[in-house]
Protein backbone atom coordinates (compact mmCIF):
# COMPACT_ATOMS: atom_id res chain seq x y z
CA UNK A 1 0.00 0.00 0.00
CA UNK A 2 2.94 2.22 0.81
CA UNK A 3 4.59 1.87 -2.34
CA UNK A 4 1.50 2.26 -4.70
CA UNK A 5 1.05 5.63 -2.94
CA UNK A 6 4.78 6.63 -3.43
CA UNK A 7 4.50 5.51 -7.10
CA UNK A 8 1.57 7.98 -7.95
CA UNK A 9 3.37 10.66 -5.72
CA UNK A 10 6.22 10.09 -8.03
CA UNK A 11 4.80 10.16 -11.05
CA UNK A 12 5.65 6.61 -11.50
CA UNK A 13 1.99 5.15 -12.10
CA UNK A 14 0.51 7.29 -15.00
CA UNK A 15 -2.86 5.57 -15.21
CA UNK A 16 -5.98 7.43 -15.73
CA UNK A 17 -6.67 7.18 -11.89
CA UNK A 18 -3.73 8.24 -10.58
CA UNK A 19 -3.59 11.51 -13.08
CA UNK A 20 -6.61 12.15 -11.60
CA UNK A 21 -5.92 11.56 -7.96
CA UNK A 22 -2.53 13.51 -8.62
CA UNK A 23 -5.06 16.24 -9.66
CA UNK A 24 -7.02 16.01 -6.64
CA UNK A 25 -4.44 15.76 -4.31
CA UNK A 26 -2.15 18.83 -5.59
CA UNK A 27 -5.64 20.74 -4.80
CA UNK A 28 -5.29 20.14 -1.29
CA UNK A 29 -1.83 20.21 -1.23
CA UNK A 30 -2.36 24.26 -2.21
CA UNK A 31 -4.47 24.73 1.46
CA UNK A 32 -2.11 22.69 3.18
CA UNK A 33 0.48 24.87 2.03
CA UNK A 34 -1.26 28.36 2.96
CA UNK A 35 -1.83 26.78 6.17
CA UNK A 36 1.93 25.87 6.72
CA UNK A 37 3.03 29.75 5.56
CA UNK A 38 0.19 31.57 7.74
CA UNK A 39 1.67 29.42 10.69
CA UNK A 40 5.35 29.92 10.15
CA UNK A 41 4.40 33.55 9.47
CA UNK A 42 2.79 33.76 13.50
CA UNK A 43 6.54 32.33 14.37
CA UNK A 44 8.57 34.47 12.75
CA UNK A 45 6.74 37.41 13.04
CA UNK A 46 6.49 36.45 17.29
CA UNK A 47 2.45 36.30 17.48
CA UNK A 48 2.62 33.06 18.21
CA UNK A 49 5.43 32.82 22.21
CA UNK A 50 7.68 30.28 21.80
CA UNK A 51 8.94 29.07 24.83
CA UNK A 52 12.41 28.34 26.61
CA UNK A 53 12.90 24.99 28.85
CA UNK A 54 16.07 26.30 30.52
CA UNK A 55 18.31 24.14 29.12
CA UNK A 56 19.88 23.59 25.30
CA UNK A 57 17.59 22.22 23.19
CA UNK A 58 18.69 20.33 19.64
CA UNK A 59 16.18 19.16 17.29
CA UNK A 60 16.64 16.38 14.35
CA UNK A 61 14.06 17.11 12.42
CA UNK A 62 12.89 16.77 8.36
CA UNK A 63 10.97 18.40 5.37
CA UNK A 64 9.76 15.28 4.39
CA UNK A 65 7.61 12.82 5.78
CA UNK A 66 8.34 8.55 5.65
CA UNK A 67 11.55 7.23 7.25
CA UNK A 68 14.43 9.38 6.27
CA UNK A 69 16.97 7.75 8.84
CA UNK A 70 16.06 10.31 12.20
CA UNK A 71 16.16 7.28 14.35
CA UNK A 72 19.85 6.37 13.73
CA UNK A 73 21.46 10.03 13.91
CA UNK A 74 19.47 10.35 17.55
CA UNK A 75 21.27 7.44 18.77
CA UNK A 76 24.43 8.82 17.84
CA UNK A 77 23.69 12.14 18.97
CA UNK A 78 23.05 10.86 22.51
CA UNK A 79 25.83 8.61 22.30
CA UNK A 80 28.13 11.60 21.84
CA UNK A 81 26.88 13.64 24.07
CA UNK A 82 26.70 11.35 26.75
CA UNK A 83 30.53 10.03 26.12
CA UNK A 84 31.35 13.74 26.44
CA UNK A 85 29.42 13.51 30.57
CA UNK A 86 25.40 15.26 29.47
CA UNK A 87 22.66 14.05 31.19
CA UNK A 88 20.74 13.91 27.89
CA UNK A 89 16.48 13.05 27.98
CA UNK A 90 14.91 12.50 24.71
CA UNK A 91 11.42 14.35 24.28
CA UNK A 92 9.01 13.64 20.80
CA UNK A 93 5.18 13.40 20.32
CA UNK A 94 4.67 9.87 20.35
CA UNK A 95 3.22 9.36 17.25
CA UNK A 96 1.31 6.03 16.41
CA UNK A 97 1.83 4.71 19.89
CA UNK A 98 -2.12 4.03 20.85
CA UNK A 99 -2.60 2.50 24.09
CA UNK A 100 1.27 1.52 24.29
CA UNK A 101 3.49 3.34 26.89
CA UNK A 102 6.44 4.25 24.30
CA UNK A 103 5.87 3.96 20.06
CA UNK A 104 8.04 1.67 18.00
CA UNK A 105 11.07 4.61 17.08
CA UNK A 106 10.90 5.09 21.22
CA UNK A 107 10.93 1.21 22.23
CA UNK A 108 14.05 1.15 19.78
CA UNK A 109 15.49 3.93 21.13
CA UNK A 110 15.26 2.56 24.32
CA UNK A 111 17.26 -1.06 23.23
CA UNK A 112 20.07 1.02 21.65
CA UNK A 113 19.88 3.63 24.51
CA UNK A 114 19.19 2.30 28.10
CA UNK A 115 20.37 4.82 29.87
CA UNK A 116 18.50 7.92 28.17
CA UNK A 117 15.36 8.46 29.42
CA UNK A 118 12.17 9.34 26.49
CA UNK A 119 9.37 11.42 27.68
CA UNK A 120 6.71 11.32 24.73
CA UNK A 121 3.71 13.84 25.01
CA UNK A 122 2.06 15.65 21.69
CA UNK A 123 3.14 19.10 24.36
CA UNK A 124 6.51 18.70 23.74
CA UNK A 125 6.99 22.18 25.79
CA UNK A 126 5.25 20.03 28.68
CA UNK A 127 7.98 17.31 27.63
CA UNK A 128 10.61 19.58 28.18
CA UNK A 129 9.03 20.86 31.83
CA UNK A 130 9.11 17.09 32.61
CA UNK A 131 12.77 16.49 31.67
CA UNK A 132 14.11 19.61 33.25
CA UNK A 133 12.29 19.56 36.40
CA UNK A 134 12.07 15.80 36.96
CA UNK A 135 14.89 13.90 35.07
CA UNK A 136 17.43 16.79 35.86
CA UNK A 137 18.06 16.78 32.49
CA UNK A 138 21.22 19.19 30.93
CA UNK A 139 20.36 19.04 27.51
CA UNK A 140 17.35 17.50 25.40
CA UNK A 141 17.46 16.03 22.11
CA UNK A 142 14.19 16.80 20.68
CA UNK A 143 13.17 13.87 18.28
CA UNK A 144 10.91 15.07 14.73
CA UNK A 145 10.87 18.55 16.09
CA UNK A 146 11.49 20.79 12.82
CA UNK A 147 7.72 21.83 12.60
CA UNK A 148 7.43 21.74 16.31
CA UNK A 149 8.08 25.84 16.51
CA UNK A 150 6.81 26.54 20.18
CA UNK A 151 9.62 25.10 21.95
CA UNK A 152 12.86 26.91 21.54
CA UNK A 153 15.70 24.81 19.95
CA UNK A 154 19.38 25.62 20.10
CA UNK A 155 20.19 24.07 17.25
CA UNK A 156 17.86 23.15 14.58
CA UNK A 157 19.61 19.28 12.72
CA UNK A 158 17.06 18.46 9.16
CA UNK A 159 17.62 15.47 8.33
CA UNK A 160 17.73 14.96 4.06
CA UNK A 161 17.04 11.39 2.80
CA UNK A 162 19.36 11.01 -0.39
CA UNK A 163 16.79 8.60 -1.98
CA UNK A 164 14.38 10.61 -1.76
CA UNK A 165 15.64 14.40 -1.35
CA UNK A 166 12.96 16.53 -2.33
CA UNK A 167 9.66 15.00 -1.26
CA UNK A 168 8.89 14.28 -5.05
CA UNK A 169 8.38 18.39 -5.27
CA UNK A 170 5.15 18.94 -3.75
CA UNK A 171 3.99 19.58 -0.12
CA UNK A 172 1.73 17.07 1.59
CA UNK A 173 -0.53 15.10 0.27
CA UNK A 174 0.59 15.65 -3.14
CA UNK A 175 4.30 14.71 -2.15
CA UNK A 176 5.97 13.80 0.70
CA UNK A 177 6.60 17.92 1.90
CA UNK A 178 5.68 18.68 5.14
CA UNK A 179 7.14 22.80 4.00
CA UNK A 180 8.35 24.01 1.31
CA UNK A 181 12.21 23.21 0.61
CA UNK A 182 12.98 26.58 1.24
CA UNK A 183 12.37 25.87 5.17
CA UNK A 184 15.54 24.68 4.98
CA UNK A 185 17.20 28.28 6.06
CA UNK A 186 15.69 27.97 9.07
CA UNK A 187 18.30 24.70 10.25
CA UNK A 188 21.72 25.08 11.59
CA UNK A 189 22.88 21.60 10.24
CA UNK A 190 21.56 19.72 7.37
CA UNK A 191 22.34 15.96 7.01
CA UNK A 192 22.61 13.91 4.13
CA UNK A 193 21.14 10.63 5.51
CA UNK A 194 22.17 7.48 2.76
CA UNK A 195 24.33 8.94 0.98
CA UNK A 196 26.08 6.09 0.43
CA UNK A 197 23.45 4.93 -1.65
CA UNK A 198 23.92 7.92 -4.58
CA UNK A 199 26.75 8.69 -6.37
CA UNK A 200 29.32 11.84 -5.09
CA UNK A 201 27.67 13.68 -8.18
CA UNK A 202 23.90 13.16 -6.49
CA UNK A 203 25.31 13.77 -3.23
CA UNK A 204 26.93 17.55 -4.74
CA UNK A 205 23.64 17.94 -6.57
CA UNK A 206 21.48 18.34 -3.66
CA UNK A 207 23.68 20.19 -1.88
CA UNK A 208 23.77 22.53 -4.48
CA UNK A 209 19.85 22.24 -4.70
CA UNK A 210 19.17 22.97 -1.18
CA UNK A 211 21.81 26.38 -0.91
CA UNK A 212 19.92 27.51 -4.20
CA UNK A 213 16.99 27.33 -1.79
CA UNK A 214 18.64 28.89 1.17
CA UNK A 215 18.79 31.74 -1.25
CA UNK A 216 21.22 33.63 0.76
CA UNK A 217 19.59 33.72 3.77
CA UNK A 218 21.37 30.78 5.71
CA UNK A 219 25.42 31.10 4.85
CA UNK A 220 26.37 28.98 8.32
CA UNK A 221 24.16 26.39 7.26
CA UNK A 222 26.70 23.51 8.27
CA UNK A 223 26.09 20.23 5.83
CA UNK A 224 27.33 16.93 6.59
CA UNK A 225 26.79 13.48 4.87
CA UNK A 226 25.66 10.21 6.71
CA UNK A 227 25.88 6.76 5.88
CA UNK A 228 23.57 4.23 7.05
CA UNK A 229 25.65 0.62 7.63
CA UNK A 230 24.34 -2.60 8.82
CA UNK A 231 25.70 -3.02 12.07
CA UNK A 232 24.86 -6.51 13.16
CA UNK A 233 21.38 -8.84 13.06
CA UNK A 234 19.55 -9.36 16.74
CA UNK A 235 16.88 -11.06 17.52
CA UNK A 236 14.01 -10.32 19.97
CA UNK A 237 16.06 -10.42 22.92
CA UNK A 238 18.54 -8.35 21.72
CA UNK A 239 21.42 -11.10 21.01
CA UNK A 240 23.50 -10.81 18.43
CA UNK A 241 25.06 -12.40 15.23
CA UNK A 242 27.43 -12.02 12.40
CA UNK A 243 25.81 -9.74 9.83
CA UNK A 244 27.51 -11.74 7.24
CA UNK A 245 25.20 -14.85 7.99
CA UNK A 246 22.92 -12.52 5.93
CA UNK A 247 24.94 -13.42 2.58
CA UNK A 248 23.59 -15.87 0.44
CA UNK A 249 20.40 -16.46 2.51
CA UNK A 250 16.82 -16.32 0.72
CA UNK A 251 14.78 -14.49 3.46
CA UNK A 252 11.34 -12.77 3.39
CA UNK A 253 11.28 -9.28 4.47
CA UNK A 254 8.45 -6.94 6.12
CA UNK A 255 8.47 -3.61 7.24
CA UNK A 256 6.51 -1.09 8.47
CA UNK A 257 8.23 2.36 7.46
CA UNK A 258 8.30 4.96 5.63
CA UNK A 259 11.11 3.96 2.98
CA UNK A 260 10.43 0.19 2.54
CA UNK A 261 12.66 0.14 -0.66
CA UNK A 262 15.52 1.68 1.24
CA UNK A 263 15.20 -1.62 3.71
CA UNK A 264 14.69 -4.03 0.77
CA UNK A 265 18.08 -2.33 -0.74
CA UNK A 266 20.04 -2.68 2.92
CA UNK A 267 19.19 -6.28 3.02
CA UNK A 268 20.42 -7.29 -0.80
CA UNK A 269 23.65 -4.69 -0.13
CA UNK A 270 23.93 -7.48 2.68
CA UNK A 271 23.81 -10.50 -0.12
CA UNK A 272 20.29 -11.67 0.69
CA UNK A 273 18.02 -12.97 -1.67
CA UNK A 274 14.63 -11.00 -0.89
CA UNK A 275 11.99 -13.32 -2.17
CA UNK A 276 9.50 -10.93 -1.51
CA UNK A 277 8.91 -7.94 0.90
CA UNK A 278 5.33 -6.93 2.41
CA UNK A 279 5.72 -3.04 2.86
CA UNK A 280 3.44 -2.61 5.69
CA UNK A 281 1.95 1.06 6.16
CA UNK A 282 4.50 3.20 8.48
CA UNK A 283 4.05 2.98 12.91
CA UNK A 284 2.22 -0.25 11.77
CA UNK A 285 0.53 -1.30 14.91
CA UNK A 286 1.12 -5.42 15.38
CA UNK A 287 -1.72 -6.90 16.65
CA UNK A 288 -3.30 -10.50 16.67
CA UNK A 289 -4.90 -9.61 12.77
CA UNK A 290 -1.22 -8.20 11.43
CA UNK A 291 0.54 -11.14 12.77
CA UNK A 292 -2.19 -13.71 11.55
CA UNK A 293 -1.53 -11.59 8.10
CA UNK A 294 2.26 -12.37 8.27
CA UNK A 295 2.07 -15.62 9.46
CA UNK A 296 -0.52 -16.60 6.13
CA UNK A 297 2.04 -14.29 3.52
CA UNK A 298 4.73 -16.26 4.83
CA UNK A 299 3.28 -19.38 4.31
CA UNK A 300 2.21 -18.84 0.98
CA UNK A 301 5.01 -17.55 -0.12
CA UNK A 302 6.98 -20.45 1.15
CA UNK A 303 4.50 -22.80 0.05
CA UNK A 304 5.06 -21.19 -3.93
CA UNK A 305 8.78 -21.39 -4.01
CA UNK A 306 11.01 -23.97 -5.58
CA UNK A 307 13.53 -23.15 -2.73
CA UNK A 308 13.55 -23.60 0.65
CA UNK A 309 13.12 -20.09 2.71
CA UNK A 310 15.88 -19.57 4.57
CA UNK A 311 14.82 -16.44 7.42
CA UNK A 312 12.43 -13.69 8.17
CA UNK A 313 13.72 -10.31 8.55
CA UNK A 314 12.55 -6.83 9.26
CA UNK A 315 13.87 -3.97 10.83
CA UNK A 316 14.71 -3.15 14.76
CA UNK A 317 11.33 -0.56 14.76
CA UNK A 318 9.38 -3.85 13.71
CA UNK A 319 11.23 -6.29 16.36
CA UNK A 320 10.67 -4.11 18.99
CA UNK A 321 7.23 -4.35 18.85
CA UNK A 322 6.61 -7.80 17.45
CA UNK A 323 8.86 -9.59 19.64
CA UNK A 324 8.78 -12.77 18.43
CA UNK A 325 11.07 -15.58 17.68
CA UNK A 326 9.66 -16.92 14.68
CA UNK A 327 7.21 -15.97 11.84
CA UNK A 328 5.16 -19.14 9.43
CA UNK A 329 8.05 -21.25 10.95
CA UNK A 330 10.99 -18.98 9.60
CA UNK A 331 13.31 -17.61 12.16
CA UNK A 332 12.87 -13.55 13.10
CA UNK A 333 15.88 -11.38 12.54
CA UNK A 334 16.12 -7.96 12.52
CA UNK A 335 18.94 -5.54 10.96
CA UNK A 336 20.43 -2.90 13.13
CA UNK A 337 21.88 0.33 11.34
CA UNK A 338 23.79 2.53 12.66
CA UNK A 339 25.51 6.09 11.22
CA UNK A 340 28.17 7.21 10.14
CA UNK A 341 28.86 11.27 9.80
CA UNK A 342 31.56 12.84 7.26
CA UNK A 343 32.84 15.35 8.55
CA UNK A 344 32.57 14.07 12.15
CA UNK A 345 34.80 16.53 13.86
CA UNK A 346 32.49 19.95 12.87
CA UNK A 347 29.07 18.11 13.82
CA UNK A 348 30.92 17.48 17.01
CA UNK A 349 32.26 20.65 17.72
CA UNK A 350 28.85 22.52 17.21
CA UNK A 351 27.15 20.24 19.54
CA UNK A 352 29.45 21.05 22.06
CA UNK A 353 28.98 24.67 21.72
CA UNK A 354 25.53 24.39 22.36
CA UNK A 355 26.29 21.93 25.27
CA UNK A 356 27.86 24.49 26.91
CA UNK A 357 25.17 26.78 27.35
CA UNK A 358 23.43 24.86 29.56
CA UNK A 359 24.72 23.22 32.84
CA UNK A 360 28.19 21.70 33.19
CA UNK A 361 28.50 18.21 32.45
CA UNK A 362 28.91 15.68 35.26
Amino acid sequence: MAMDYRAVMSGRRRDPGAVLLRGLLWAASTLYGLAIRLRNRRYDTGRTPIHRAGVPVISVGNLTTGGTGKTPLVAYLATTLRSHGYRVSLISRGYGRGEAALNDEALELEQRLPDVPHVQDPDRVAAATVAVEELETQLILMDDGFQHRRLHRDLDIVVIDATCPYGYGHLLPRGMLREPLSSIARADVAVLSRSNYVSPAERQAIREAYQRKCKGENPQLLWVEAEHRPARLIDYRDRSEPLEQLSGKRVLAFCGIGNPEAFQRTLEDCGAEVVDLHALPDHARYDADTVGQLEQWGKSQQAGCDAAVDWMVCTQKDLVKIRAANIAGLPLRAVQIDLHVQPHEPLVQRLLEISSMGPRPV
